[in-house]
């Protein structure tokens, strides 16, 4: 249904239409009966009536938006402010377009600093300049020259040959300097309003770029028209006056036609809602939000799903995000408690897009917090086994101090104790035979103690390194591996796990691949520490193959990170891990 016929006019679209109507017959009728209908005239009335027209169209479009008026309202009062061209011997025509003439720019500044939205922009000098600089101001010229004015001394008047209805004779000052000031005052002031509008566009996001970059286009063809014809009116060069006529007619259609085209194309939007919902039938699992942010055409969209057993808002991908609560971002609901859209601000203008490209992707919405919710508790799974693992590795850090500082050093204190007591006993063979044995069995127990705590955490690992604690394990090999790693320090549960993995991979490759050499070599390559043993057995190894193995697969699992064996009989074996890494 178009814009025309959807919805409820109101009183004053009404108003509008039946004066929009009156001034154009008024405007055509009186130019022609006084012979001024010249073809300049004629472009001049359709150009307007264009304006009009798209402004009543907009207004139509979207009645709770100040933009239709505005869009209206500007080539109104400019189409108003020429009456007395078509009725020169009216006094209440020349009243009429004394009062408003410039007042029709001044509307279009408004709508230019306004669109598409309608709310002018914020911050103090864009009301300034509208409201101060421009309603208020022109307000006061104005009415100086409906109490002053008379046909031979104001340059800047429409030209009637009647003063106005409020004239109450000749000013106390010169008029001609006046309106030669007021002249020079809007010379003045036309570039702070430019200024005003490319800032906003420079900060601007790209979808509003894309919607007011015209307006802004044509505003600025109009802005350096208006200085031009003023300055051509502060200099009395009539040729350029007429010139610059015509191109404020053409300036003035292509406002009409540029902002139809804007609004035009931002109701045509709706029509990508039914790609949409084609779209959504071929995207996958975290598609649905690049399939939405080309539905609204906003590349910035984000999705935020409402996952209800963790109480917390969630991206697709199944992570935690918090709504955002400035300005800067607008928040949009697609139904009860199942999501939102993060979008740009400008979007809100356009709620019954929004509101139909939620409901075409509300079924997608809910499989994608299916999706959501089964990737966050992968996530924590994967979070929990880390965690497992690394207090495992604390606790085997606990164990090997404890040996370490406690047995270990009674076991030294003993042997110590021994021998002092073999100073102070007799030297009977039985005695001293007693002895050795007893410091025999004390040093046993002390290597296997240092080789189970070797085991358990090797002290060399946190305290130097994995290079060094690999160089040292590589060392107690009973066959020869050549270790290629760099000596920088990586995560301590990264070098752990690493570590442990080289070190079940050599004793596997000692035990069972009757190898007589291997290849340790460790590096990181976009992101990820990749370890890679290789031996010259007789292969045949494979992850369940073993406890050995199945660990290693588990350990690496836990830190997201995965484990590949390749291991043909009689070609040898090659492990490649590969464990995500902060950078």
């Amino acid at each position: 249904m178009s814009a025309w016929r959807a919805g409820h006019r109101s009183i004053g679209w009404w108003l509008a239409v039946a004066g929009g109507l009156a001034l154009v017959v008024l405007s055509v009728a009186g130019r022609d009966h006084v012979g001024s209908l010249d073809l300049r005239a004629a472009a001049f009335v359709a150009t307007t009536c264009v304006g009009m027209l798209v402004g009543l169209w907009a207004w139509a479009w979207r009645p709770k938006s100040r933009m239709g008026p505005l869009m209206y309202w500007w080539p109104a009062l400019w189409l108003a402010s020429e009456l007395p061209a078509a009725f020169p011997e009216s006094r209440l025509a020349s009243t009429i377009g004394v009062a408003l003439i410039v007042f029709g720019f001044i509307v279009f500044a408004q709508m230019a600093l306004s669109y598409p939205t309608g709310r002018l922009l914020p911050g103090r000098l864009a009301w300034a300049y509208v409201f101060i600089l421009g309603y208020a101001a022109q307000a006061v010229q104005n009415a100086v020259n409906l109490l002053f004015w008379d046909k031979t001394d104001c340059r800047f008047c429409p030209p009637p040959t009647q003063p106005t209805l409020l004239h109450v004779g000749d000013a106390p000052f010169s008029l001609d300097m006046w309106n030669d000031a007021w002249l020079v005052f809007v010379m003045a002031i036309l570039p702070i309003g430019l200024f005003v509008l490319y800032r906003a566009y420079a900060t601007a996001s790209r979808a509003a770029r894309r919607s007011i970059g015209p307006v802004v286009a044509t505003a600025t063809v109009l802005t350096f028209t208006s200085w031009i014809y003023s300055y051509a009116l502060l200099t009395d060069d009539i040729e350029a006056l007429t010139t610059l006529s015509w191109v404020q007619i053409a300036g003035g259609l292509a406002a009409a036609l540029t902002a139809l085209i804007g609004l035009a194309v931002t109701r045509r939007a709706r029509g990508s809602v039914a790609d949409l919902v084609v779209d959504l039938e071929r995207v996958g699992p975290g598609g649905v939000r690049e399939a939405l942010s080309h539905a609204v055409g906003d590349p910035t969209l984000e999705l935020a799903l409402w996952l209800p057993e963790r109480g917390a808002w969630s991206d697709e991908f199944g992570n935690n995000v918090l709504l955002p609560t400035g300005s800067d971002r607008a928040v949009t609901a697609v139904g009860d408690d199942l999501a939102v859209m993060v979008h740009d601000p400008v979007l809100l203008d356009q709620p019954a897009l929004l509101e139909a490209a939620g409901s075409a992707a509300r079924l997608a919405l809910e499989n994608e917090r299916l999706h959501a919710e089964l990737r966050a508790q992968l996530a924590e799974l994967r979070d929990s086994r880390a965690r497992i693992v690394r207090a495992g590795d604390e606790e085997r850090r606990r164990l090997e101090r404890d040996l370490h500082d406690g047995a270990q050093q009674r076991l030294l204190g003993i042997g110590v104790g021994l021998r002092l007591l073999r100073s102070r006993v007799d030297d009977a063979p039985e005695t001293q035979k007693l002895l050795d044995e007893t410091d025999a069995e004390v040093q046993a127990a002390l290597r296997e103690l240092r080789e189970l705590a070797r085991g358990i955490h090797p002290a060399v690992l946190a305290d130097q390194g994995l290079a060094p604690a690999l160089r040292t394990l590589v060392a107690r090999t009973s066959i020869d591996v050549r270790v290629d790693v760099a000596d920088e320090r990586l995560e301590p549960h990264l070098e752990t796990a690493i570590y442990f993995v080289v070190s079940e991979a050599l004793a596997n490759v000692t035990k069972h691949a009757s190898a007589s050499r291997a290849w340790v070599t460790i590096a990181q390559r976009n992101g990820h520490v990749v370890v890679e043993v290789r031996d010259d057995g007789v292969g045949g190894a494979g992850p369940g193959s073993g406890s050995g193995l199945r660990g290693m697969v588990d350990r690496i699992g836990a830190l997201d990170g995965r484990l590949d064996i390749e291991s043909r009989p009689n070609e040898g074996t090659h492990l490649r891990a590969e464990i995500p890494c902060e950078p």
